[in-house]
């Protein structure tokens, strides 16, 4: 029995320790590609492995989405960007471990103890476990597989997370996609179908996919060899117009900042830095998707090549150029900057996103992916501005024209993103002065019409030539970079450049007067008066000419949709006007005095109160009945979509619906909690300064007690049950002020006495016993769900 035992143990530790085969061995007869990771296909048994012979040397690690999902509401796109991770492969046993390392906390010291003890405090993340299968000499070769096949891209969570359902990948109906799996000199690439099995999928899935619970898309990794160390980081200033990369120096001084800050930009050299102009070593190279129509295709060409009007003025040529993708490349391949027209059920947002090199903010790949259907939305809306359809051979040419101008101008925009630039959302009110702003279209009215000539800008704009400089210009020997991008900062301060990105103009909550989306002109309120001026030229107009013969008359739905809605973004930056401040990005030294924040003036706050109420008056919310009696319901074989005005009549437009949508907009809007706290709080310096008191009464007079024209009551009925449902959820906001929910509340009870004071109007006294309840129980039972706009952005 001894005995026995003894031969069981030894024949286990020969199996339990053997030698792995030998790499030549475990391959023989596999598809093999050579390159930066060298794998191989073994087409038999669907299986990729990887050869792995060094385990001192990170490098990056990509993920992305060649083949997406398609709803712009999932948010899963073709061409879609993963994280790019600063990974190692380390051996442990028989098996090797893909560790991302943490690029947040570091240490610049030479100080080996110094170094070991920031990589011991802080966490890095092991992202996969391969197993050898095979060695030879130092180098081994592993499953890639099950790597290859796993939710790396976080589908199964998004899906979840939109209310999609529960998806699980399911490997039997998954597999390695070998024709964009390929291995370069400095990179691998690798792509695999692969398929979420789930059960009671959402809506969003319905209506994209074959079967519902089968999802199939492509997922790809990229394994990209560390680019050598000549490139020289540039640092951020707040003012620079970049996106910053950070990370945090435990080995600093103690007077200096721990964050070390700096912009993401591509690599750029020119051969001559001391000429007037030179050619770049290397020129940024930007690949059109073959697959773009024309003459969609040579517009986004010439929006992108704006960019090269910037580098020129830097003393570059030809440093900047747009090409078509060849035929046999991968846009996912990390060597091609794209720009991929994709499609959707649905119009969505259009973006640029970038491979980004953790440890420097090197930019190794600039990937654009603009929405298809955006360019129908902008000529839908020319449409609708101009009603040209007064004959069965017009021509709409001017209109495609309008939206060709948006997307060229579009194409700039994402590929600005993949240059590392931001937005500037105050660009608008430098006479358009950046195509990193959101446009919307500049229109006027001449004799009579609605103009369509200069409705979008065209080439690069003052802010985009100071970003330019600022991230790319190659500095001669003699040129002290601090210097040279200091003086930049102070010569865009000393021209009053603005610029305010996402945090400041973007929530809701913003409070800065010059940063706003889709606005333009350097005075809100008189863009908005010439706005809802183009808006009631159009509505006039509008009829059986806004749509061409052989459409439904249901579909004139939704060309009026952003026309009676075209004062909504321009509203926007009024209401930051109310209770708004002054203030720009701005660092001690920038000016010989600090410039600060300040209130926005008193009387330009009253001005935009006034501006807004009037967008309550039913007058301006009413549509003509010219439109109104058009509009039948949808014919058979169409249906209302969320680009069709939610009503409350069934199948019949809602006229009344629509207004209140619009209402609640305005209302919204004026009674943000973040504006109403900041006119609580802002200190009284004039009598006629706005306060909680004098804005409720000035949207009580205006609304509920303003007295009812006949020809527009029921529009002025609804907009009262809009006005009170609003005030009464604003003054109960969780974040309000205790003092303005004080104001609030007084301001109800005078509202409340007089509303009995006047209970021969029913509507009158309807209110006033809702309030009532209130006053009682403190519970408020008088509001209802207010009708939302369709979606206004993207246009």
């Amino acid at each position: 029995m001894i005995k026995y035992f003894c031969l069981c143990l030894i024949l286990f530790s020969s199996i339990a320790f053997a030698s792995p085969l030998k790499i030549d061995e475990f391959t023989q007869g596999m598809d093999v590609k050579k390159g930066f990771y060298t794998f191989y296909y073994q087409s038999e048994t669907g299986q990729v492995f990887l050869e792995i012979g060094d385990f001192a040397s990170p490098f990056l690690f990509q993920s992305s989405l060649p083949q997406g999902i398609g709803s712009n509401d999932i948010g899963l796109d073709r061409g879609q960007l993963g994280a790019t991770r600063l990974v190692q492969f380390e051996r442990f046993g028989s098996k090797v471990l893909l560790k991302q390392l943490n690029t947040d906390y570091r240490v610049s010291s030479d100080n080996m103890a110094e170094r070991a003890s920031i990589d011991e405090a802080f966490a890095d993340s092991v992202i996969a476990g391969l197993s050898i299968v095979a060695a030879q000499n130092d180098v081994v070769l592993v499953d890639y597989t099950d790597f290859l096949l796993s939710d790396i891209h976080g589908i199964s969570v998004r899906l979840q997370d939109t209310k999609q359902g529960s998806y699980a990948i399911d490997k039997n109906r998954s597999g390695v996609y070998l024709p964009r799996s390929k291995s370069f000199p400095d990179n691998t690439e690798l792509e695999a179908l692969v398929t979420f099995g789930g059960s009671k999928p959402g809506q969003f899935v319905k209506q994209v996919s074959p079967a519902a619970e089968s999802i199939s898309v492509n997922l790809h990794h990229s394994l990209i060899r560390l680019p050598d160390s000549n490139y020289q980081p540039r640092a951020f200033h707040p003012y620079s117009g970049y996106w910053k990369v950070s990370y945090q120096d435990y080995s600093v001084a103690i007077d200096k900042p721990m964050e070390q800050k700096f912009i993401p930009r591509h690599r750029l050299q020119k051969k001559q830095p001391d000429a007037a102009s030179s050619e770049a070593v290397e020129p940024i190279v930007y690949y059109l998707d073959p697959g773009i129509p024309e003459p969609i295709k040579s517009a986004l060409h010439d929006g992108a090549k704006w960019w090269d009007q910037a580098f020129e003025k830097i003393g570059y040529k030809n440093a900047f150029q747009v090409k078509t993708l060849p035929a046999d490349a991968d846009p996912m391949d990390v060597r091609y900057n794209v720009i991929q027209w994709v499609h959707r059920a649905t119009r969505g947002w259009s973006y640029g996103s970038s491979v980004i090199d953790p440890r420097t903010g090197e930019i190794l790949k600039g990937h654009v992916t603009l929405g298809s259907l955006r360019v129908r939305q902008d000529y839908l809306i020319a449409l609708g501005l101009t009603s040209p359809f007064k004959s069965d051979k017009v021509s709409t040419e001017a209109q495609k024209q309008m939206a060709l101008a948006r997307i060229r101008q579009l194409s700039a925009h994402e590929v600005g993103h993949t240059l590392g630039i931001a937005h500037n959302f105050a660009a608008s009110a430098d006479n358009r002065g950046s195509v990193m702003d959101y446009p919307h279209p500049k229109v006027s009215v001449v004799d009579g019409q609605v103009s369509l000539d200069d409705a979008y800008a065209v080439g690069m704009g003052e802010w985009d030539y100071h970003t330019i400089a600022y991230g790319y210009q190659d500095l001669s020997e003699d040129q002290q970079e601090a210097d040279y991008l200091s003086g930049l900062i102070a010569k865009a301060h000393q021209n009053k450049l603005a610029y305010q990105s996402d945090p400041d103009a973007r929530p809701k909550h913003a409070a800065n007067a010059k940063g706003h989306l889709w606005d333009n002109g350097a005075d809100p309120l008189e863009e908005l008066a010439h706005l809802i001026e183009v808006r009631k030229t159009a509505l006039n107009q509008f009829g059986i000419n806004s749509i061409p013969k052989g459409d439904s008359l249901a579909s004139l739905q939704e060309v009026l949709v952003p026309i009676y809605y075209m004062h909504r973004y321009q509203l926007d930056a009024v209401a930051k006007l109310i209770g708004g401040v002054n203030y720009q990005y701005e660092s001690k030294g920038d000016f010989e005095q600090p410039q600060g924040i300040s209130s926005v003036d008193h009387k330009l706050q009253q001005r935009a109160l006034t501006a807004m109420l009037n967008t309550l008056s039913a007058r301006f919310l009413q549509i003509p009945n010219t439109v109104t009696t058009l509009i039948t319901p949808k014919v058979y074989g169409e249906q209302n979509s969320r680009e069709s005005f939610q009503g409350r009549n069934g199948l019949v437009f809602d006229p009344i619906s629509a207004a209140e949508a619009s209402a609640g907009n305005t209302m919204a809007l004026l009674l943000q909690t973040q504006r109403l706290n900041r006119i609580a709080s802002q200190p009284i310096h004039h009598k006629d300064q706005l306060t909680i008191a004098s804005l409720l009464e000035a949207v009580f007079a205006t609304t509920i007690k303003q007295s009812e024209d006949k020809f527009n009551a029921q529009i002025k009925r609804r907009v009262d049950y809009v006005v009170l449902t609003i005030v009464m959820q604003a003054m109960q906001a969780g974040e309000l002020a205790p003092e303005a929910r004080a104001m609030m509340l007084v301001n109800i009870e005078k509202l409340h006495t007089w509303l009995k004071n006047n209970k021969r109007n029913p509507h009158y006294r309807a209110m006033a016993l809702q309030l009532d309840w209130f006053m009682q129980t403190g519970e408020w039972k008088g509001g209802f769900e207010i009708k939302p706009m369709p979606p206004g952005s993207p246009i």
